[in-house]
């Protein structure tokens, strides 16, 4: 039986930092960024270009230290950038464990550990099927990753922007408090916007509704969603104009 073929010819897939926990408190869980990894690998299988933006809460929180703890908040968000070059390393470990080649691209320069983003080698990368980690967010404070994640979906012509969370997609309310939510299968942008549903901050969403970029929610939770989110289009929500 023949595999379903791709929906998509490049995608940015955006994760949280919290992905790679798994059930720890803090930092990376082995096995739970082995198994991103090997599914990354097989989406690379469909023919699918890929690049990542991994954000950095599972290692720290520039806005939430700068609003508890009286931290500059652009201090704390250039460290919050710093842990997400930790967790792209990472990955890219992982990855080449899966024999997959990849590169790190970061918005600030660390030249020991990484390349600088520059838009056309980004897509030169994808072009030749590494799969590219974009690192630092946008390289300025008061930008979230989400932003970061739409921001260079637009630069590197991805398709869609998927965006890995651990609900199913978008509820009119909240699942967690509400057991009564319903899950949208499409949503607009402006709906998203208008009614708060909080799946991205609303400069992300801005972004993708004004450069009409798809943006598809799913959860990521469950082993080998995945791969079905890159060839079946009923997979979580898809959020458009």
């Amino acid at each position: 039986m023949n595999a379903a073929p791709a929906l998509y010819r490049r995608v940015l897939l955006k994760l949280s930092g919290e992905a790679l926990m798994g059930d720890l408190d803090y930092g990376i869980d082995p096995e739970v960024i082995a198994r991103i990894a090997g599914e990354i690998a097989e989406v690379q299988k469909l023919g699918i270009e890929v690049a990542l933006v991994i954000g950095g809460g599972n290692i720290f929180r520039g806005a939430g230290l700068a609003d508890g703890a009286g931290m500059d908040r652009v201090t704390g968000d250039y460290m919050g950038m710093l842990a997400t070059v930790m967790n792209a390393l990472a990955m890219q470990d992982a990855l080449e464990n899966q024999n997959v080649f990849a590169r790190v691209m970061s918005a600030l320069q660390i030249h020991q550990v990484c390349e600088d983003y520059i838009r056309r080698r980004a897509v030169r990368h994808l072009e030749k099927g590494r799969v590219v980690i974009l690192a630092a967010g946008t390289g300025n404070p008061f930008f979230t990753t989400d932003s970061a994640a739409s921001l260079r979906a637009i630069e590197i012509g991805a398709e869609v922007l998927m965006k890995a969370t651990m609900v199913s997609g978008v509820y009119d309310s909240d699942p967690r408090l509400n057991s009564e939510a319903s899950l949208y299968d499409t949503v607009s942008f402006d709906k998203l916007l208008s009614d708060k549903l909080q799946v991205m901050d609303a400069t992300a969403v801005v972004m993708c509704r004004d450069n009409n970029l798809p943006l598809r929610i799913f959860d990521m939770t469950h082993p080998g969603t995945l791969v079905q989110a890159m060839t079946d289009s009923d997979v979580g929500t898809l959020v458009t104009v």
